[in-house]
């Protein structure tokens, strides 16, 4: 059961550490700070696309890591 849930944990920690190294950058310098509000007046979110899809892996990935690690430790 332990070996299982080690493997899961492992899996689920490389996923988390590669959806979070695909999401861009939440700033782009200088320029990304005087664009950006632009950017939120004029309605250019990230809703939609694959920026929205990595976010929900992400989230996924968190709840699945925080939840094995807690089970690790009850089984140890």
């Amino acid at each position: 059961m332990r070996s299982f849930v080690i493997v899961v944990h492992v899996i689920v920690s490389i996923g988390l550490i590669a959806s979070i190294l695909l999401q861009p950058g939440k700033s782009a310098g200088l320029s990304g700070s005087i664009a950006g509000g632009a950017e939120t007046l004029l309605g250019k979110g990230k809703s939609k696309g694959y920026e929205a899809l990595l976010a929900k892996i992400t989230t996924v990935g968190a709840i699945g890591f925080v939840i094995t690690s807690v089970v690790l430790v009850l089984l140890q």
